[in-house]
């Protein structure tokens, strides 16, 4: 940051600010340069990211609808932000060009913030328990804590919000494991059938079934925060 003031003021001797531009050409690959198959590694601009922006906008909407108990346009809107989830996923793996670095942080980060807002209101209206909804939340705020100390670890300097930010340096990508896969399914499961329930008035079988499968989500919720905790669902490219 103090070296980023000093170029911007010039108080830095010429040689020395053109040592640091050349250094920082050096670390970022130059995108033009790259085979086409690899320049969607770096845009921002892409069809999966747009996707995973919608579904962050209309996250709010949803969990409101949920706290003002409607339920069945919730559950609609639900299913929608679902389906974009795998419609963004198999773009990204079939289309040239559409798979990015951004987007394989943008992804999760855009399905943890639905499937957190979801607990904590399905949780106010009544339908998740508050100790599941602790454990869900708990982990995901420590791997989003974890992840940016993990960018730090792997930037080299010099350091600045533009640096950080930028996917061309220090890049890294995040691979989800198999665990944290079957975690992911198991809380868009359970939220999708506690939300169904009022709508559709499930009986008491299909209730006590729902129960079962929050108690499979919270051990595969603590299992999978562990593997990221140990870092094995990042890796510096």
């Amino acid at each position: 940051m103090l070296w980023g003031v000093l170029r911007s003021h010039r108080i830095l001797p010429r040689h020395l600010m053109l040592s640091s531009r050349r250094f920082q050409e050096e670390k970022a690959p130059k995108v033009k340069s790259l085979p086409p198959e690899e320049r969607g590694r770096y845009k921002v601009a892409t069809i999966p990211n747009a996707i995973c922006a919608g579904r962050i906008a209309a996250t709010p909407l949803i969990g409101y609808l949920v706290v003002q108990h409607h339920f069945t346009p919730a559950f609609a809107l639900f299913t929608v932000a679902g389906a974009s989830d795998l419609l963004d996923g198999w773009i990204a793996r079939n289309v040239p060009g559409q798979k990015s670095l951004l987007g394989s942080v943008l992804d999760p980060v855009a399905d943890k913030l639905l499937i957190s807002t979801m607990f904590i209101t399905m949780t106010h209206a009544g339908l998740i328990p508050l100790p599941l909804t602790s454990i869900v939340i708990l982990r995901d705020v420590c791997l989003i804590a974890g992840g940016f100390y993990k960018r730090y670890q792997v930037m080299s300097p010099p350091y600045s919000l533009n640096r950080f930010f930028n996917p061309q340096v220090s890049s890294m990508q995040v691979v989800p494991t198999m665990m944290s896969k079957i975690n992911t399914v198991l809380q868009l499961s359970l939220v999708a059938l506690a939300l169904a329930s009022p709508v559709f008035d499930f009986s008491v079988a299909a209730n006590e079934a729902i129960f079962a499968l929050g108690c499979a989500t919270a051990v595969t919720t603590v299992y999978s925060g562990l593997q990221y905790a140990s870092g094995k669902a990042i890796k510096k490219l």
